[in-house]
């Protein structure tokens, strides 16, 4: 229990540090209106999965990507020393979908929402309201 609470602790203090770091002191590019939302560390603190999410179509997330791993060794270097961790995990970035999915379901919510209202499925025989 106590290790899973000291990596619960390690994920959150590197998610703040990246994010931080992105907007203080990486100047690429490629890297721009980029959100860390979650990170997960290895058992053994070997590895870490840095999730992020941005806006824009494919190619822009693919490019954040990029631009995300070429700062990846300047970040784990970041993460050693203000962590003070001896070795600090190696950072793979994944797209975080997320928000896509949300946006999608709700989509379909207000598709099927439409259809309802379409039908008439709101109330009384003639819709008028008053009920004669």
């Amino acid at each position: 229990m106590t290790k899973s609470f000291r990596i619960q602790r390690i994920n959150e203090a590197i998610k703040e540090l990246v994010s931080e770091l992105l907007v203080s002191r990486i100047r690429d590019p490629r890297v721009g209106l980029v959100t860390i939302t979650s990170v997960r560390v290895s058992r053994d603190l070997s590895f870490a999965k840095v999730y992020y999410s941005v806006m824009g179509d494919t190619a822009a997330r693919e490019e954040t990507r990029k631009g995300l791993t070429s700062a990846g060794s300047f970040l784990r270097n970041a993460i050693s020393e203000e962590l003070g961790m001896r070795t600090a995990p190696e950072l793979r970035f994944v797209y975080d979908d997320t928000i896509d999915r949300s946006m999608r379901i709700e989509e379909k919510l207000r598709e099927v929402g439409g259809s309802q209202a379409e039908t008439g499925s709101g109330g009384g025989e003639d819709g008028d309201g008053d009920g004669d």
